[in-house]
């Protein structure tokens, strides 16, 4: 069981979307994993030597969703860091159940995802989770990281969906729709901290300060 003073130290998490990524078939609504362009073989290269040769982070350990385009980022980050990429459930994009072969453009893809920013969590593509599901598992797959790094940074690679809905919504300073003007680009982490007392948004990808939101 862990101290007070264990769950009082706060775990730092850089918490950043796969690289740049590519799919069988391009310009469709997908559920499958892809994997990491060149572009994007580069962008998470660089995210990796950047942490790598800030002395104020010291990495200590690397995570990823179980998606291939996220585990070969964090097994790509891994290695500049001279680490191992821990694979985690939970962390995994939303799906989009009966609607996987839509175009991007189409308008039954967008409406779910604007309904969980504008708090309708109730909301979910057919055949698939709703968005208090999607919030339970990425907070539970979140809090599994933070309790096993306490006093440490780490880096953890997910998706541009999820963490735009669910990391507002876990921190106490900023709005839970945030990421509506602020979506999270390839490779380009948020800094969010953990304790006994609750998250919060350190840093976020495009915005000088987020505390003042």
């Amino acid at each position: 069981m862990a101290s007070v003073s264990d769950l009082q130290c706060a775990a730092t998490l850089h918490v950043a979307r796969h690289g740049d990524a590519e799919y069988d078939v391009q310009g469709m609504i997908t559920d499958e994993g892809g994997w990491l362009s060149e572009l994007g073989r580069e962008q998470v290269r660089a995210l990796a030597e950047r942490l790598a040769a800030d002395p104020a982070v010291a990495v200590g350990a690397v995570y990823s969703s179980t998606l291939e385009r996220a585990v070969e980022s964090g097994e790509l980050a891994a290695s500049v860091l001279g680490l191992e990429n821990t694979v985690v459930a939970g962390l995994q994009e939303y799906s989009v159940g009966d609607l996987v072969g839509r175009r991007y453009s189409d308008p039954d893809v967008a409406v779910v995802f604007e309904a969980w920013l504008d708090g309708d969590l109730d909301a979910s593509f057919p055949g698939a989770e709703d968005g208090h599901q999607v919030l339970a598992r990425v907070r539970a797959a979140l809090e599994e990281i933070v309790d096993a790094n306490r006093g440490r940074h780490v880096l953890v690679f997910s998706h541009g969906g999820v963490m735009s809905l669910v990391l507002p919504r876990l921190a106490q300073n900023v709005r839970d729709d945030y990421a509506r003007k602020n979506f999270l680009p390839n490779a380009v982490p948020a800094v969010v901290r953990a304790d006994a007392d609750g998250w919060v948004v350190d840093s976020w990808p495009g915005t000088t300060d987020p505390r003042s939101v």
